[in-house]
């Protein structure tokens, strides 16, 4: 067997157990992700996949978790109670004017 040395790393809680998830349904183990994520670090000179901030996207509700939808819901209670909002007529109005040309 080829030597091993350890690598200690801080990552967050719910980050660790949401790739241990998905990788104990690919049968893989955590050391394996890393040792394979570090091989193609090497292979491709660099990092293997693109590394920029995603396109924003609307939120659909039906994308969102349970707890995902409460802290939706509670930033537009919270922008309501602090006046943070517009007449509907206005929006449609700059949705018209921002997409119908």
């Amino acid at each position: 067997m080829a030597k091993t040395t350890n690598l200690y790393i801080r990552i967050e809680p719910g980050l660790k157990e949401q790739a241990e998830l998905i990788l104990g349904q690919l049968g893989i183990p955590m050391s394996n992700a890393v040792n394979i994520f570090l091989k193609q670090v090497v292979m491709q000179r660099g990092i293997p996949f693109d590394v920029k901030l995603p396109n924003p996207k609307p939120v659909g509700i039906s994308d969102l978790t349970e707890a995902e939808l409460d802290d939706e819901l509670e930033k537009g209670y919270v922008d309501f109670i602090q006046g943070n909002t517009k007449p509907a007529d206005k929006v449609f109005s700059d949705i018209r004017k921002d997409y119908n040309g």
